[in-house]
C-alpha cells in the first residue's frame, strides 16, 4: 500500500467521523489544516473538484431550512435595513482591503461573509470566483473566530445597552456572521430575541442568491455573458427552499435536509483545510484578520441604529 493510498484512507476516515459527529465548522477546518501541515504529500489535484461539488451540494441543501413565506414577511419589513447593511459591508470591505493591500479574492470573501451569512456566503461566492485555497481558508478562519466572539459578547453588550428583545434580535441578525451564532446569541437573550433573530437572519441569507449572481456577472470577461461561470446551484438553493415552503410532503423533511447541508459544509471545510500547505500559509499575514475585525466592528456599530428603527407590522 503506497503513501497516496494511505493518505486517502486516513482523510476518508477522519472526514466521515467529523460529519457523523456533526463537528463544528472551526474543528473541521482545523483538522484538515493539521493534516495538511504534517503530511509530506502535496494536496492531490482531485481535492479542489471534490471541495467545489461538496460546497455546492451543501449550499443547495441549506435551502431546506428556509420558509420563504416567513422570510418574505420579515424580509419585506426589514428590506431597507438589510439592503443598507449589506451594501455597507461589501463596499467598505473592498475599500479596506485595498487600503491594507490584501491581494486576490480574500477581501471579497471576508466582505460577503460579513455582509450576509458567514461561511455559507463564502462557500457560494467561492464556487463562482474560484479563489486560491488559502484565500478561502483565511476568509473562513476570520469569520469563524469572530462568530465565536460574537456569540459570547453580543448578549453582554445588548444587556449593557438595555436593548429590547426584538431590537437585539435584529441587531444580532445584522451584525453576526453565521446563522448558528445568531441563533445562539438570540437564545441567550430571550425567546422573542431568538424568534426575531432567526427569521431576520433567514431573510438575510436569501441574499446569497442575488449577490452570487451579481458577482458572477461582474467577473465576466470581454463584456460577454458567455464567459460568466453561472452559479446554477443557487437555483437549486432557492428551488429547495420553495419546495419545503409550499409542498407539505417535503416540508416535514426540511429540517433533515438542511441538516445534511450543514454536514456537507463541515466536510467541505475539512477538504479546504486539507488543500493548504506551509508554502500557502506563509503567504498569509495579519492584514486579513485586521480587515475582518475592523469591518465587523464598523458594521456592528452601523447596524445598531438600523436595528432600532421602527418596524412595520
Amino acid at each position: 500500500m503506497n503513501a497516496r493510498t494511505i493518505y486517502w484512507i486516513v482523510i476518508a476516515a477522519i472526514g466521515a467521523t467529523l460529519v457523523a459527529l456533526g463537528a463544528p465548522s472551526w474543528a473541521a477546518l482545523a483538522a484538515g489544516l493539521v493534516i495538511a501541515l504534517v503530511s509530506p504529500l502535496d494536496p492531490p489535484r482531485e481535492l479542489k473538484r471534490m471541495t467545489t461539488y461538496t460546497l455546492q451540494l451543501g449550499v443547495i441543501a441549506l435551502g431546506a431550512g428556509m420558509d420563504l413565506a416567513v422570510v418574505g414577511r420579515v424580509g419585506g419589513t426589514g428590506l431597507l435595513i438589510t439592503t443598507t447593511s449589506i451594501l455597507l459591508a461589501v463596499g467598505l470591505g473592498t475599500v479596506l482591503g485595498r487600503a491594507l493591500k490584501i491581494p486576490g479574492n480574500t477581501p471579497l470573501l471576508i466582505s460577503v461573509g460579513t455582509a450576509i451569512c458567514g461561511g455559507s456566503a463564502i462557500a457560494a461566492v467561492a464556487s463562482v470566483v474560484e479563489p486560491e485555497e488559502h484565500e478561502t481558508s483565511v476568509a473562513l478562519g476570520v469569520v469563524f473566530i469572530l462568530n465565536a466572539v460574537g456569540l459570547v459578547v453580543f448578549p453582554i453588550i445588548g444587556h449593557a445597552l438595555g436593548l429590547s428583545e426584538p431590537a437585539f434580535g435584529r441587531w444580532a441578525a445584522l451584525a453576526i456572521h453565521d446563522t448558528s451564532s445568531v441563533v445562539g446569541a438570540g437564545l441567550a437573550y430571550g425567546s422573542v430575541a431568538l424568534a426575531v433573530a432567526t427569521t431576520t437572519k433567514l431573510a438575510r441569507a436569501l441574499w446569497i442568491a442575488p449577490m452570487t449572481v451579481a458577482i458572477a456577472v461582474g467577473r465576466r470577461r470581454g463584456g460577454s455573458l458567455r464567459s460568466v461561470k453561472w452559479p446554477w446551484f443557487i437555483l437549486g438553493f432557492v428551488g429547495v427552499a420553495a419546495l419545503v415552503t409550499w409542498v407539505p410532503a417535503i416540508a416535514e423533511h426540511g429540517h433533515t435536509i438542511s441538516g445534511v447541508g450543514r454536514r456537507l459544509l463541515v466536510l467541505a471545510l475539512f477538504l479546504i483545510g486539507l488543500s493548504l500547505s506551509r508554502k500557502r500559509l506563509a503567504q498569509v499575514g495579519t492584514p486579513p484578520l485586521v480587515l475582518g475585525v475592523v469591518l465587523w466592528v464598523i458594521v456592528a456599530a452601523a447596524s445598531l441604529p438600523l436595528a432600532l428603527m421602527p418596524q412595520a407590522s
